[in-house]
Protein backbone atom coordinates (compact mmCIF):
# COMPACT_ATOMS: atom_id res chain seq x y z
CA UNK A 1 0.00 0.00 0.00
CA UNK A 2 1.29 3.72 -0.97
CA UNK A 3 -0.28 6.26 1.15
CA UNK A 4 -0.89 9.44 -0.12
CA UNK A 5 -2.84 12.02 2.17
CA UNK A 6 -3.73 15.19 1.57
CA UNK A 7 -6.06 18.37 2.73
CA UNK A 8 -8.42 20.88 0.70
CA UNK A 9 -8.88 23.99 1.53
CA UNK A 10 -12.47 25.39 0.53
CA UNK A 11 -15.34 27.46 0.84
CA UNK A 12 -18.54 25.90 1.21
CA UNK A 13 -21.63 27.54 2.02
CA UNK A 14 -24.35 24.26 2.86
CA UNK A 15 -24.98 24.07 -1.23
CA UNK A 16 -21.51 24.41 -2.86
CA UNK A 17 -18.05 23.62 -1.80
CA UNK A 18 -15.23 25.41 -3.91
CA UNK A 19 -11.82 24.45 -3.88
CA UNK A 20 -9.23 27.16 -2.53
CA UNK A 21 -6.08 25.32 -2.05
CA UNK A 22 -4.61 21.63 -1.93
CA UNK A 23 -1.49 20.34 -0.44
CA UNK A 24 -0.61 16.56 -0.75
CA UNK A 25 2.20 14.53 0.63
CA UNK A 26 2.80 11.04 -0.70
CA UNK A 27 4.71 7.98 1.17
CA UNK A 28 7.80 8.49 -1.07
CA UNK A 29 8.32 11.74 0.14
CA UNK A 30 6.78 13.98 -3.48
CA UNK A 31 4.74 16.68 -2.36
CA UNK A 32 2.19 19.12 -4.54
CA UNK A 33 0.57 22.40 -3.42
CA UNK A 34 -1.61 24.80 -5.49
CA UNK A 35 -3.96 27.47 -5.30
CA UNK A 36 -7.07 28.06 -7.21
CA UNK A 37 -6.11 30.97 -9.87
CA UNK A 38 -10.07 31.59 -9.41
CA UNK A 39 -9.50 32.99 -6.07
CA UNK A 40 -7.53 35.61 -8.26
CA UNK A 41 -8.72 36.52 -11.31
CA UNK A 42 -10.40 39.32 -13.33
CA UNK A 43 -13.82 38.79 -13.94
CA UNK A 44 -16.96 38.61 -12.94
CA UNK A 45 -16.37 34.83 -11.58
CA UNK A 46 -12.79 35.86 -9.49
CA UNK A 47 -14.72 38.94 -7.97
CA UNK A 48 -17.58 37.10 -6.69
CA UNK A 49 -15.60 34.21 -5.61
CA UNK A 50 -13.93 36.74 -3.69
CA UNK A 51 -16.55 38.46 -2.20
CA UNK A 52 -18.02 35.36 -1.10
CA UNK A 53 -14.72 34.60 0.80
CA UNK A 54 -13.78 37.85 2.15
CA UNK A 55 -17.49 37.37 3.97
CA UNK A 56 -16.32 34.47 5.66
CA UNK A 57 -14.49 35.86 8.38
CA UNK A 58 -12.83 32.38 9.82
CA UNK A 59 -11.45 31.60 6.42
CA UNK A 60 -9.76 35.10 6.31
CA UNK A 61 -8.43 34.41 9.44
CA UNK A 62 -7.30 31.30 9.19
CA UNK A 63 -6.91 30.23 5.81
CA UNK A 64 -6.09 33.36 2.94
CA UNK A 65 -3.46 34.54 5.31
CA UNK A 66 -1.87 30.96 4.56
CA UNK A 67 -1.58 31.38 1.00
CA UNK A 68 1.55 32.93 -0.76
CA UNK A 69 2.40 35.93 0.34
CA UNK A 70 4.61 38.38 -1.15
CA UNK A 71 8.23 38.76 -0.08
CA UNK A 72 10.50 41.47 0.38
CA UNK A 73 9.35 44.96 -1.88
CA UNK A 74 7.26 43.33 -3.55
CA UNK A 75 5.15 43.85 -0.60
CA UNK A 76 4.94 47.48 -0.86
CA UNK A 77 3.97 47.40 -4.73
CA UNK A 78 1.32 45.00 -4.34
CA UNK A 79 -2.48 46.42 -4.82
CA UNK A 80 -4.31 46.46 -1.10
CA UNK A 81 -7.45 45.04 -3.05
CA UNK A 82 -5.28 41.54 -3.26
CA UNK A 83 -5.56 38.52 -0.63
CA UNK A 84 -2.73 36.93 -1.13
CA UNK A 85 0.27 37.67 -4.03
CA UNK A 86 -1.71 36.11 -6.95
CA UNK A 87 1.54 35.51 -8.84
CA UNK A 88 2.96 32.70 -7.08
CA UNK A 89 3.76 29.91 -8.90
CA UNK A 90 1.08 27.99 -7.09
CA UNK A 91 -1.70 29.64 -8.15
CA UNK A 92 -2.88 27.57 -11.22
CA UNK A 93 -6.43 26.94 -13.04
CA UNK A 94 -8.06 24.13 -11.77
CA UNK A 95 -8.53 22.76 -15.05
CA UNK A 96 -3.96 22.08 -14.47
CA UNK A 97 -4.59 21.12 -11.26
CA UNK A 98 -6.85 18.64 -11.93
CA UNK A 99 -4.08 17.43 -14.39
CA UNK A 100 -1.23 17.92 -11.81
CA UNK A 101 -3.64 15.70 -9.13
CA UNK A 102 -3.97 12.99 -11.20
CA UNK A 103 -0.56 12.98 -12.22
CA UNK A 104 0.64 13.11 -8.89
CA UNK A 105 -1.55 10.42 -7.73
CA UNK A 106 -1.17 8.00 -10.37
CA UNK A 107 2.93 8.22 -9.69
CA UNK A 108 2.62 6.94 -6.19
CA UNK A 109 1.51 3.53 -8.05
CA UNK A 110 -1.67 1.07 -8.58
CA UNK A 111 -2.52 0.65 -4.79
CA UNK A 112 -2.78 4.14 -3.47
CA UNK A 113 -4.60 5.11 -0.79
CA UNK A 114 -5.86 8.53 -0.84
CA UNK A 115 -6.19 9.82 3.50
CA UNK A 116 -7.38 12.30 4.73
CA UNK A 117 -8.70 14.47 7.91
CA UNK A 118 -12.35 14.86 8.09
CA UNK A 119 -11.96 14.04 4.62
CA UNK A 120 -15.34 14.03 3.74
CA UNK A 121 -15.72 17.11 1.73
CA UNK A 122 -11.77 16.87 0.88
CA UNK A 123 -13.07 13.69 -1.54
CA UNK A 124 -16.07 16.12 -2.84
CA UNK A 125 -13.37 18.71 -3.91
CA UNK A 126 -11.05 16.52 -5.58
CA UNK A 127 -13.54 14.24 -7.61
CA UNK A 128 -15.59 17.68 -8.85
CA UNK A 129 -12.35 18.68 -10.53
CA UNK A 130 -13.28 15.92 -13.60
CA UNK A 131 -16.73 16.59 -13.33
CA UNK A 132 -18.72 13.43 -12.27
CA UNK A 133 -17.70 10.54 -10.62
CA UNK A 134 -17.34 8.42 -13.16
CA UNK A 135 -15.28 11.17 -14.74
CA UNK A 136 -12.38 10.28 -12.24
CA UNK A 137 -8.95 9.50 -14.76
CA UNK A 138 -7.71 6.85 -14.45
CA UNK A 139 -5.88 5.56 -11.21
CA UNK A 140 -7.58 7.87 -8.99
CA UNK A 141 -9.77 6.07 -6.37
CA UNK A 142 -13.02 6.45 -5.71
CA UNK A 143 -12.82 6.99 -1.99
CA UNK A 144 -10.79 8.76 0.49
CA UNK A 145 -9.69 6.85 3.77
CA UNK A 146 -10.40 9.01 6.46
CA UNK A 147 -8.24 9.84 9.64
CA UNK A 148 -10.66 10.26 12.24
CA UNK A 149 -12.68 6.85 11.25
CA UNK A 150 -9.91 5.01 11.62
CA UNK A 151 -8.89 7.00 15.08
CA UNK A 152 -12.11 6.05 16.53
CA UNK A 153 -12.04 2.53 15.22
CA UNK A 154 -8.69 2.19 17.24
CA UNK A 155 -10.55 3.72 20.52
CA UNK A 156 -9.34 6.85 19.96
CA UNK A 157 -10.97 10.89 20.41
CA UNK A 158 -8.79 13.75 19.11
CA UNK A 159 -6.93 14.51 21.80
CA UNK A 160 -5.25 11.10 21.61
CA UNK A 161 -3.76 12.14 18.27
CA UNK A 162 -0.80 13.80 17.60
CA UNK A 163 -0.88 17.33 17.57
CA UNK A 164 0.55 19.55 14.23
CA UNK A 165 2.89 21.62 15.50
CA UNK A 166 1.91 24.83 13.19
CA UNK A 167 0.55 25.70 9.99
CA UNK A 168 -2.68 24.61 10.32
CA UNK A 169 -4.98 25.58 7.66
CA UNK A 170 -2.44 25.94 4.87
CA UNK A 171 -3.51 22.64 2.76
CA UNK A 172 0.41 21.36 2.21
CA UNK A 173 1.11 21.60 6.29
CA UNK A 174 -2.11 19.88 7.10
CA UNK A 175 -1.57 17.25 4.03
CA UNK A 176 2.09 16.88 5.98
CA UNK A 177 0.40 16.46 9.56
CA UNK A 178 -2.16 13.57 8.25
CA UNK A 179 0.43 11.83 6.93
CA UNK A 180 2.09 12.38 10.83
CA UNK A 181 -1.46 10.49 12.05
CA UNK A 182 -1.74 7.94 9.29
CA UNK A 183 1.40 6.72 10.44
CA UNK A 184 1.00 6.91 14.18
CA UNK A 185 -2.11 5.17 13.74
CA UNK A 186 -0.96 2.52 11.66
CA UNK A 187 2.16 2.08 13.83
CA UNK A 188 -0.12 1.36 17.06
CA UNK A 189 -2.44 -0.73 15.55
CA UNK A 190 0.82 -2.95 14.45
CA UNK A 191 1.52 -2.92 17.94
CA UNK A 192 -1.37 -4.04 19.47
CA UNK A 193 -1.59 -7.43 17.23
Amino acid sequence: MNGLDYDWEFLEDGHTIEPISIGMKADDGREYYAVNALLGARGRKGRQFRRRVRKNEWLMENVISNLPQPHGDWRLHMPQSWLFNYLDPAVKPMSRIADEVAGFIRASGPDVELWADYGAYDHVCLAQMWGRMMYLPEGVPMFTNDIQQEARRQGLGWDDLPKQDGGAHNALADARHNQVVRRWLAEREARSL
